[in-house]
């Protein structure tokens, strides 16, 4: 059941992360209604399940509507029984304030970092890109003609392009060099494949070895891919940025909850603010108008 509702899913291209918190809360909604047949699942088994979590889990209300939208697709897409009488209110998400670091803050942060990982966090601060936005580049997404980073398949599956930090450019140049050394060591090695989306490894054969679809930040270590079985070379995985950074904010000692997504929401707030680059906090009043102009009408800042 759990593996039909894997192929469904990949079927209207959803996300894998999607896929993996689909079929996680659906194995839990199995599991909770353990001793039932298929058949005999209903509404009355998804309301006792989303009670369950409300009140002897305590999980937040996104956490309960994930599982209710799971357990909804399964019953409306592979069961072929959607839940018509599920007479159950959707908890109601609190707003929240989003929590933005001062400049002085950011710069702490990132000197507490080194390496790749320092680079995609200024990156990710320097663009607003999200965090797999940032770790999912690959090489023809930097356009250093133009000073631009395409960013490909973001929330809602849409394409942007943001504004290329000109404080990352050189480090930029010298991550490519290092990355196409190691891409020439993996074809020697007889691998040097990667991930493409959709069909494109059968219109194009060759284009998975290409040096223009490498992840601008690959892994240390070759890995299997979860839905072809291949061995290949992925993008850093997010966990290991993630801890990265709470290192690197306990490090410089800033008495605020931090993530990862705290440098988007920082971006976004220091260049509203000044109309300029987030690094450049200081500019003329016509660099401000031009920049303003520049960056604000022709990229998009989304702060979700």
């Amino acid at each position: 059941m759990l593996a039909t509702l894997a192929r469904t899913i990949r079927a209207r291209h959803y996300s894998i992360r999607t896929e993996h918190s689909y079929v996680d809360w659906c194995h839990r909604f199995l599991r909770f209604c353990s001793g039932k047949s298929m058949d005999e699942l209903g509404e009355k088994d998804v309301q006792r399940f989303l009670t369950y979590l409300a009140v002897d889990r305590s999980v937040a209300p996104s956490t309960q509507n994930l599982a209710l939208n799971s357990v909804v697709f399964l019953f409306k897409e592979v069961l072929n029984r959607p839940l018509t009488d599920l007479n159950f209110p959707r908890a109601q998400r609190r707003t929240k304030l989003p929590v933005v670091l001062t400049r002085d803050e950011v710069e702490r942060r990132l000197e507490c970092m080194d390496g790749t990982f320092a680079l995609v966090a200024g990156l990710m601060y320097g663009t607003g890109m999200r965090l797999l936005e940032g770790l999912r580049l690959r090489v023809a997404d930097l356009d250093f003609g133009h000073q631009l980073v395409v960013v490909r398949n973001g929330k809602g599956d849409k394409d942007r392009v943001v504004p290329l930090p000109k404080r990352y450019e050189a480090r930029l140049q010298e991550q490519l060099k290092q990355v196409e050394a190691l891409h020439q060591q993996d074809l020697a090695a007889g691998a040097g494949t990667v991930h493409l989306p959709y069909a494109l490894v059968r219109k194009y054969p060759n284009a998975a070895r290409e040096w223009i679809w490498q992840y601008v930040f690959p892994s240390s270590r070759l890995s299997q891919d979860p839905k072809s079985g291949q061995i290949r070379r992925h993008h850093i995985h997010q966990s290991s940025l993630q801890r990265q950074i709470y290192k690197a904010a306990r490090a410089a000692a800033i008495p605020k909850r931090i993530s990862s997504h705290v440098l988007r929401h920082s971006f976004a707030t220091h260049l509203l603010g000044n109309y300029s680059d987030p690094f450049t906090p200081t500019l003329s009043q016509r660099e401000r108008e031009l920049r303003n102009h520049r960056t604000l009408a022709a990229f998009s800042v989304e702060m979700c």
